[in-house]
Formats: C-alpha cells, structure tokens, sequence
C-alpha cells in the first residue's frame, strides 16, 4: 500500500471518487481542500482524506472527509492515512488537528490515531476529536482520564439510533480503555 499527501489546501486536486465504492464521494471533487490518498501496489485508489484549515485559527487543521473504499474497511488503511496526515501537519507547523465523526467506527478509528473526544459535537450531532489531547484552553471536560473521555464518546453514540453492527460494536467497548494508538 502507499500513502501519500496529493497537495495543501487551498490547492488540493480534484478527486473524482465512485459513488457506489466510497461514502462522501462528491465531497472530493472541491479544490480547496488538501488531499491525501492510499493506493494498492497497482495504483488502485482506496482511501481518501480531504483537510483545510480552520477558518478562525490557522495553526488548526480539520480533516474533513476520511473515506475507504466499501471493499477494503477494517484493514486499518483510514487510521493509517490519517497518521500520515497527522504526523505532515504537525510537521508543517500546525499545532492541533480536529476532525468531526459521525459513527462508533469512525470514532475508534481516530483513536486509533492517536485523537480523542473532546467532549463537544458539532450541530449535526457529529463528535469532535482532537490530536494531541486536548488541553484545559479547548476541553469540555480536562478532569476526565483517559478511559472516561473514549467512553464519554461512546455513550454519545448509544443514545442514538443505530445499525446492528454498531450497537454490537459498542457494546463490545462497554467499560473498556481506548485503543492502542499504532504507529505503523
């Protein structure tokens, strides 16, 4: 697999993404935004992350959209994208990174990433994470242990309405730690 950053906002390429392969696939086509890409060995695009920066605080970036093809989920490849972007924005001199999540699969793998809840949604009812930890200036709630805020954004997502998968998803996480952080 190979990980790569396309281009920085504001000059990110067009990505023409199939619908029916990959969720948020018209969110790739704005030239605003930077993009990163996973490919398989052949040049097979499977993963995308869309970024820009926070219109009110240019040492903040937002991942946007993060997308893997259908085919391809839970082989880690979204975490490890993100890593990727992670690890150049903090590189470039950016000093914290926010994305939005809207399901349990998302948010573990975030985690997974080294993010963590912050303890606000957005209003579409989206929950904000946050790389590094988010500190006592921009945390809802600083006295949480590391295990109370994963779970905080758990229980966020049962008191929805969910898939089977997800609602057996999260019950498998019931009063368990927040993932390993992989740096592979």
């Amino acid at each position: 697999m190979k990980y790569e950053l396309l281009a920085w906002p504001p000059d990110g390429p067009k990505l023409r993404l199939d619908h029916e392969r990959f969720s948020y696939a018209g969110k790739f086509v704005m030239t605003n935004t930077g993009k990163a890409v996973a490919r398989t060995a052949d040049g097979r695009l499977v993963a995308a992350v869309a970024f820009n920066a926070d219109r009110t605080d240019e040492d903040t970036l937002w991942l946007r959209y993060v997308t893997v093809d259908r085919e391809r989920r839970g082989e880690g490849i979204g975490p490890r994208l993100c890593r990727l972007v992670r690890d150049r924005a903090v590189d470039r001199g950016y000093d914290r990174l926010r994305i939005a999540v809207n399901n349990p699969f998302a948010y573990e793998a975030l985690y997974r990433t080294g993010f963590t809840y912050t303890g606000e949604t957005t209003g579409i009812a989206e929950l904000i994470l946050e790389y590094p930890t988010p500190n006592s200036d921009t945390d809802v709630d600083a006295d949480w242990t590391e295990r109370e805020r994963y779970q905080a954004g758990l229980e966020e997502y049962r008191a929805r309405d969910l898939s089977a998968d997800e609602e057996a998803f999260l019950e498998s996480q019931r009063d368990s730690e927040p993932p390993e952080t992989g740096n592979e």
